[in-house]
């Protein structure tokens, strides 16, 4: 698929970020909208470099939020603190975003607790409010706020995935592993390695992907590809660099280990 570039205020300083499709486009005719994005796909595919790249062509601020198990709504809203003394009220990352309509990014969204999609619905829908019980305020989205989330539909269980209810709240756009020339290009210039050198390694990831759900778990990420490809720019054997970027990365099973080095092996000769 060819790269479509969307000439955007601040493109010159953003994130170098190549696009497979017109997810840019996408993105940016959201943001006008007061849409909010879900992404959807494999880690280690881009979504979160995406947003960064579109936050500063769009230049608005950028509030990133990684999503664990414990990421209570409490985190994203705020609580209060004891400051000198006294007992203040201290914004968390969703609050300053919607009071400086700025881009909220939720990473993994799916991770969080369960309290924490309550919290988004009434901002991904016409009312764009936030209401902070603790302190009484029903805080309307300042122009300019948008909420991103992403998760990764391939890897989670039942007990954890995104309710129909919650995802017809986005726009979904679904990010997937990029095509191997553009791949190539994209590790050539994370790297510096010249793209002639990243196509083995590119062609490997294909490979390395190509055993999802027999062997592993998850394929090799494009970032991994990155890695291998930096730790050859800094000298390293590109035997080791597979071993320590590509290989150990993906499983502690030593028959599935081994079984990945024929692969190299197969690929490089």
């Amino acid at each position: 698929m060819n790269a479509h570039v969307t000439d955007l205020e601040g493109a010159a300083s953003a994130p170098f970020y190549l696009a497979q499709g017109d997810e840019c486009t996408v993105f940016a005719a959201a943001a006008t909208a007061d849409l909010p994005v879900l992404l959807k796909g494999p880690t280690g595919v881009g979504k979160t470099r995406f947003v960064a790249h579109m936050a500063a062509r769009l230049n608005r601020p950028l509030y990133t939020v990684a999503c664990h198990d414990d990421l209570s709504a409490a985190d994203l809203i705020g609580r209060y603190l004891l400051k000198g003394g006294e007992t203040v009220w201290v914004d968390g990352p969703l609050t300053r975003a919607v009071r400086e309509g700025a881009i909220c990014y939720l990473d993994e969204v799916v991770e969080a607790r369960k309290d924490v999609t309550v919290v988004l619905h009434p901002l991904t829908d016409d009312r764009r409010i936030l209401p902070i019980d603790r302190t009484g305020e029903e805080l309307q989205a300042a122009p300019g706020f948008m909420l991103v989330a992403s998760y990764n539909p391939g890897y989670q269980n039942v007990l954890k995935t995104l309710k129909p209810s919650t995802r017809q709240r986005f726009v979904a756009l679904d990010f997937d592993f990029p095509a191997p020339a553009l791949e190539t290009r994209i590790v050539a210039q994370e790297s510096g390695l010249p793209e002639d050198r990243c196509a083995g390694l590119v062609r490997l990831a294909g490979k390395l992907r190509g055993l999802k759900g027999q062997d592993l778990e998850e394929g090799v990420s494009t970032r991994l590809v990155v890695y291998a490809a930096t730790l050859i720019v800094q000298g390293m054997g590109v035997d080791r660099a597979i071993e320590v970027a590509m290989i150990e990365p993906l499983s502690d099973d030593a028959d599935v280990k081994r079984g990945l080095r024929d692969l190299v092996a197969a690929v490089f000769g």
